[in-house]
């Protein structure tokens, strides 16, 4: 992961209702939650909710799966181990294999 793309993810992540949502998807696990079911548990419009969901996914921690008419989201646990070992990849007085026990513990079959 390059700088940028840490931006982009922490800055979605920066924001109240996408961090809700992430941690939304990362406890629905692989099955995910639909756009529309993940609007109506978290109280929110559901136009105002895609708009979240778009940026969540152009930020790589999110996916979209067509299901049938509906969408399906899931939290992208490659993208956020990435996110994870790119701010911990200088870490532990330059010996970053001392941070592998965290980056494996996000480590999923998601």
């Amino acid at each position: 992961m390059d700088k940028n793309t840490a931006l982009l993810a922490l800055a979605a992540l920066g924001q109240d209702t996408r961090l809700e949502v992430f941690r939304l998807l990362v406890r629905a696990g692989a099955d995910g939650v639909p756009a529309g079911e993940i609007a109506a548990r978290l109280g929110k419009v559901q136009n105002t909710m895609s708009a979240h969901l778009k940026v969540l996914d152009h930020a790589g921690l999110v996916r979209a799966e067509r299901d049938g008419r509906s969408i399906r989201y899931v939290a992208d646990m490659t993208g956020f181990r990435d996110l994870l070992a790119y701010l911990m990849e200088d870490c532990c007085n330059g010996a970053p294999e001392l941070c592998q026990p965290v980056i494996q513990a996000v480590t999923c079959n998601c």
